[in-house]
């Protein structure tokens, strides 16, 4: 689900061992204008001085030189923990990684654990978690199972000095996550947490618009879904993990839906919404700047479209500080990309 691209999982490589998603970085830019310029209708202005700079044309683990595109070649022998629909898609993108070898899958009834080693070309199947865990032949152990039970094989896995791969959630609570990081550091093996949408080329070229301060200073971030873990991650992802949040207020809950306000001190605030599933959900996540705002959406959690909106030169003159371009009566300058998902990977079951 994480995407075509696997980096290696060796002593070192550390968590950049999982790459882009969907297939690498090969950018579509869509226009409605010229070049990727989208002005489609209303007053036109100019372009602003800062125009959106280079988009990245390598993930970020390789940017900062931490792993290698050739590695996506190292042999790496997996072991699938569970047989559901995550395991499923999990296998059919292992495929397409040149060093990834299906070695051995476990469920806790065996007979399904040997139909989907024979479905999904998986060299073989185990009697149980156990044994997969204490077999010699497996470097890293992908966990697809309920949440409840990821901490407890989780830990089976690092105490046997395996690299692990774990679906989100990775626990239940901050704790226990802490707990399995420090156990990870210490035996020296690689712990990621299995949250696809930090994976893809969209966000992947959001991240690196930020980094390079196209949108000027981040403000806000709003972003929605009715899973928590989808939309809370987009705060420490565009304010940074270095500070943590100087205030949080919160309120509704269930059916009728629920939202978040995380403050970060003087620099802005993440509002976060919680809808019902009965609901008309936008998935969209939103990063608004000083400069300049991203959108990523088609959807927000595996966003295949990025969006940058650019505040032209004029608004700057606006004599009371409204320098929006809404509040200008003009249009920002766009640019819009997609990185369409590719199969086998296709929508999560």
């Amino acid at each position: 689900r994480l995407g075509r691209t696997l980096r290696a999982c060796r002593p070192g490589a550390g968590s950049a061992a999982l790459a882009a998603a969907a297939g690498g970085l090969a950018l579509a830019p869509l226009s409605c204008g010229p070049g990727n310029v989208a002005f489609c209708e209303g007053k036109v202005q100019q372009r602003p001085s800062d125009l959106a700079k280079p988009k990245p044309q390598t993930p970020l683990d390789i940017r900062l030189g931490v792993t290698k595109a050739e590695d996506v070649n190292y042999r790496l022998r997996w072991g699938i923990i569970g047989c559901g629909p995550i395991s499923s898609d999990w296998c059919k993108c292992l495929k397409e990684v040149p060093g990834a070898v299906l070695e051995v899958v476990a469920a806790r009834d065996p007979k399904k654990a040997a139909a989907f080693a024979k479905d999904h070309g998986v060299a073989r199947s185990c009697a149980s978690y156990a044994d997969l865990i204490a077999d010699p032949s497996v470097d890293i152990v992908y966990i697809g199972t309920i949440t409840p039970l990821h901490k407890e094989q989780v830990l089976m896995a690092l105490k046997a000095g395996k690299h692990v791969l774990c679906e989100k959630p990775l626990t239940e609570n901050a704790a226990d996550a802490r707990e399995l990081y420090e156990l990870a550091e210490a035996k020296g093996v690689m712990l990621v947490e299995g949250l696809w949408t930090r994976y893809f080329p969209a966000v992947e070229h959001a991240r690196f618009a930020v980094e390079e301060g196209v949108i000027g200073d981040v403000r806000m971030v709003q972003a929605d879904f009715p899973e928590l873990c989808y939309a809370v991650q987009y705060a420490p992802l565009f304010f940074g993990s270095a500070e943590r949040p100087s205030a949080v207020a919160s309120a509704g809950s269930g059916d009728g839906g629920s939202g978040a306000v995380l403050r970060y001190g003087n620099r802005g605030c993440a509002v976060l919404s919680f809808p019902s599933w009965q609901c008309e959900v936008p998935e969209v996540c939103e990063i608004i700047g000083t400069k300049g705002r991203i959108t990523l959406d088609k959807w927000g959690m595996h966003p295949t479209r990025i969006t940058i909106r650019l505040t032209p030169d004029l608004c700057w003159d606006e004599p009371q500080g409204h320098t929006s371009a809404a509040q200008n009566g003009v249009l920002p300058h766009m640019e819009q990309y997609t990185y369409p998902l590719p199969e086998p990977s296709g929508l999560p079951a």
